[in-house]
């Protein structure tokens, strides 16, 4: 493990409370089919997709369905367990179009490289909301999109948190599932 991930490891959840959680998500899953957010959302085939904070891969694997053989998903999540546990579901269920990323907000992706991001209910865990935010724009195509749901917010709040330094501007509303488009900023001027 990278000295990165293993300080970022000293701040993880527990094992088994990661476990509880992904059990929950189960749950949850079949109560709210995953991809009924995937569908809010300006996802389409052949799309680069990045999953910030994929967890045990519920939206990752609703998009891959989506984004087909021409598209890739980057699920991405700082829990070990979340990549161990995305990484065999997708080779147990022979799915190529996902690639596993284990990161705490620098995900190592090219500038310019991802078609949409999504951010589903991670948003409140993160310290460093603004940095994570200047990622998300980093990699983030000229035409990209941000989809942004988290319970633990208001509108208000979520507005301030995505629209705070003028990178994001939102495009639509569906349901609770926010579709920003990414400014033109140029953050290196």
């Amino acid at each position: 493990m990278k000295d990165e991930n293993k300080k970022a490891a000293k701040k993880l959840q527990s094992h088994l409370d990661y476990k509880g959680m992904a059990f929950f998500f189960k749950i949850r899953d079949l109560i709210k089919p995953p991809m009924r957010k995937i569908q809010r959302s300006k996802i389409k085939e052949g799309d680069h997709v990045l999953d910030y904070g994929c967890g045990p891969g519920s939206y990752s694997f609703a998009a891959a369905e989506v984004v087909g053989k021409e598209g890739r998903i980057y699920a991405a999540d700082i829990h070990p367990l979340a990549i161990k546990k995305v990484k065999k579901k997708a080779e147990k269920k022979k799915i190529q179009n996902i690639t596993t990323l284990q990161t705490d907000c620098n995900t190592k992706l090219p500038d310019n490289f991802i078609d949409l991001v999504i951010c589903f209910d991670v948003m409140h865990a993160i310290a460093d909301k603004d940095k994570l935010i200047k990622e998300f724009h980093r990699v983030l195509k000229p035409d990209g999109y941000l989809t942004f749901d988290d319970h633990h917010y208001n509108d208000e709040e979520i507005m301030n948190i995505i629209s705070n330094g003028n990178l994001f501007k939102l495009e639509v509303k569906k349901d609770k599932i926010y579709n920003f488009r990414i400014n033109g900023i140029n953050l290196s001027e």
